[in-house]
């Protein structure tokens, strides 16, 4: 019984590696078609496997960079409790030629959450990202990042925040 189960998956690893290679060399010849594939193979392998994934990124809108010049990269809040919320307002300016996009903005984590204009912003126009820290029960010395996806050079712009977080 367990040497069939042993060739059982034998057999789905060959056949898991003949369809991977089947989508490879297809994928490969739509590259040169410019032609994108769709096929979609679900892995009968574990979840830890050892065999590389495929990782699908998706296409960057070909727009024209401009730059971004931001007042402050980094705010400290200094000293704030748990369970409280705390706001800065990050300004910028667009000191580039072409519109400046915001495509995202995320925090490194879920207690900080930045809101970001959805509009393009002029060339030396000024725009604003309000960043909410939201600490929870975490305590001490705490460092968190804002990242900034846009049509800049380099795409992703990085805003700090720090605070340290007091017990009531």
């Amino acid at each position: 019984m367990k040497e069939n189960i042993k060739i059982a998956l034998l057999g789905i690893i060959a056949l898991t590696l003949v369809i991977d290679t089947f989508i490879m060399d297809h994928d490969s010849s739509n590259e040169s078609t410019g032609k994108t594939s769709s096929n979609i193979v679900a892995s009968p392998t574990p979840t830890n496997s050892i065999m590389p994934e495929k990782v699908i990124t998706p296409p960057t809108p070909n727009r024209p960079t401009t730059s971004i010049n931001f007042a402050e990269s980094s705010h400290s809040f200094g000293e704030i409790m748990q369970d409280s919320k705390n706001t800065f307002v990050f300004k910028f300016t667009n000191t580039g030629n072409e519109p400046l996009v915001i495509e995202n903005a995320s925090g490194s984590c879920g207690c900080t959450v930045p809101t970001y204009p959805k509009e393009p912003i002029a060339p030396g126009e000024t725009g604003e990202i309000e960043v909410v820290y939201s600490p929870g029960k975490q305590q001490g010395e705490q460092n968190k990042t804002v990242s900034i996806t846009a049509n800049t050079e380099p795409n992703v712009t990085t805003l700090n925040i720090s605070a340290t977080v007091k017990t009531p």
